[in-house]
């Protein structure tokens, strides 16, 4: 057998109903070799008892762990033993998925208290451990905006005030254009991710939010980092045209622009003078470089 399959009958091996075989299992793999048990947790379609046995014995090693989160068919419950040894990225990856996240709160609690968070991480896990729900009056204007018609308006408001941030999450994901027209506006930032995460979200949709000047600065950089929304070019015009969007960002765009686009942002009146004038530079060169050209 390859080592990587020999590793994942090895750890099936260790649930043996028989004590003997059972012994004779485990044994073999503590003394496995890492690369191939590193190959065996990555395999799409990896047993689950080579996660388990792995997180019992084996989770304190340099990349199982991450091996283990990076494996979507890795269990969330197996993924709480070994919270304590992911790395940042790994923590990382998990948010940026968090349909599942939300749902395991025993994950969550785990990984809020791990080292290796960043300040933004560790926030937005205890926002999604939050047992109270957000004031009302954060969300009466954005749903009188997104929604006109008043009963319904006042439904939507009364399903909000009983709602705790883990739940909000939930309806950002699998919402209607309604809830997440509303949700992007939250004062909660997971629940801003959430919203991006949908799987129903349109480029319509997304479009519409970059050009959003009541919109947070982090809502706009979630989208002006995105490499699928970045993809698409109407939402680089909104983000660049967007006053509110961080500098640092649009400059960073600022190459992408088109010709007609980046001589209108040197004359625009509505963004930071410092993106104006790159801008105009940007375009002086370009004009210069096509003079020399002809």
């Amino acid at each position: 057998m390859a080592p990587a399959e020999r590793a994942e009958a090895l750890a099936i091996l260790s649930t043996d109903g028989d004590a003997l075989i059972r012994e004779r299992a485990t044994n073999a793999l503590l003394f496995h070799p890492m690369e191939s048990m590193l190959m065996a947790l990555a395999q799409p379609d990896a047993a689950p008892q080579l996660f388990a046995f792995c997180a019992a014995h084996w989770g304190d090693k340099p990349r199982v762990a991450d091996t283990m989160a990076n494996n979507p068919a890795c269990m969330l419950e197996q993924l709480r033993v070994v919270a304590q040894h992911l790395s940042t990225a790994a923590v990382q990856h998990l948010l940026d998925n968090l349909d599942p996240l939300s749902l395991a709160p025993g994950l969550m609690a785990a990984l809020v208290t791990s080292s290796s968070l960043t300040a933004e991480q560790r926030s937005e896990l205890q926002d999604l451990l939050k047992e109270e729900t957000e004031p009302e009056s954060a969300f009466v204007d954005a749903v009188a905006e997104a929604v006109p018609d008043g009963a319904k308006r006042i439904t939507l408001l009364q399903r909000l005030s009983k709602m705790r941030v883990v739940e909000r999450v939930q309806m950002a994901l699998k919402g209607g254009r309604e809830e997440r027209v509303l949700l992007i506006k939250d004062p909660c930032k997971v629940v801003q991710r959430a919203v991006l995460q949908s799987p129903r979200i349109t480029d319509q949709e997304v479009e519409s939010f970059a050009a959003m000047t009541i919109l947070s600065e982090e809502v706009l950089r979630m989208i002006a980092t995105s490499r699928v929304h970045r993809k698409n070019y109407n939402v680089v015009h909104g983000i660049m045209f967007n006053p509110k969007a961080p500098l640092d960002v649009t400059l960073h765009m600022l190459t992408s622009v088109n010709p007609i686009d980046l001589k209108q942002l040197a004359k625009s009146r509505n963004i930071p003078e410092t993106l104006r004038t790159s801008a105009a530079r940007l375009l002086l060169q370009r004009n210069q470089a096509q003079a020399s050209r002809d």
